[in-house]
């Protein structure tokens, strides 16, 4: 008889952003730039990676180079660092100022209508993110099961939610590409929002950043 091979690995990706207009401190820069060692001293889940942890403009059309160049650049090191990548996820956190809760996002749509310039100046109003993927009202859908990860979370102790409304600004654009490019590859893309840290302390979003990644690896 022969005995079944190590699972392979869940390699997780995150990314943050940093200040905008009306946010001069972005939680999610310091979530992610603490995050590795955070995970580190809490203990990796047997099997789990950290992948790349960036730091993303908070900027539309002016910044998916970089964000392509992010995804793409991690991509090419799971398959160049083992045979059988195993599970790849990217997790990008984004600020909703006006949150009292988590929010695991379920959806982006393909449209750009920015309240405000993004930090590179650009203002777009029912733009197509990608024009060849047609009409504004085209909707991608993570792949991950939002709805376990959200009551997994809950149980914990967690003020999640579920959400279906990622806003038309930069964290519903960089998710929408992200989807895209997920879908594409063969890879998984989650999109959450945080709130501001007045709303729920540094160390509770680090726990519940953290708690994130150890549901999401005990996926697969």
């Amino acid at each position: 008889m022969g005995s079944e091979g190590p699972k392979p690995a869940v390699t997780i990706h995150v990314t943050g952003f940093k200040k905008f207009h009306g946010v001069s401190e972005n939680p999610t820069e310091t979530i992610v730039n603490n995050l590795r060692e955070y995970m580190n001293k809490r203990g990796l889940p047997k099997g789990m990676i950290i992948g790349s942890c960036t730091i993303l403009e908070t900027a539309g059309q002016g910044a998916s180079g970089p964000l392509y160049q992010t995804l793409q650049s991690a991509l090419n090191m799971d398959h160049t660092t083992a045979s059988s990548a195993g599970t790849i996820i990217w997790v990008h956190f984004g600020v909703n100022s006006g949150a009292t809760r988590f929010a695991i996002e379920q959806q982006a749509v393909n449209e750009a209508t920015f309240r405000c310039p993004d930090q590179m100046g650009w203002k777009p109003q029912k733009v197509p993110i990608v024009p060849a993927d047609g009409v504004i009202s085209r909707i991608r859908e993570t792949s991950l099961p939002v709805e376990d990860i959200t009551k997994s979370l809950a149980k914990m102790g967690y003020e999640v939610i579920t959400s279906d409304d990622a806003g038309r600004f930069v964290c519903n654009y960089v998710y929408y590409h992200s989807l895209r490019f997920a879908e594409q590859n063969g890879i998984k893309s989650l999109f959450v929002h945080v709130p501001l840290f007045l709303t729920i302390d540094e160390d509770t979003q680090m726990q519940f950043a953290a708690s994130l990644l150890e549901v999401l690896a005990s996926l697969y």
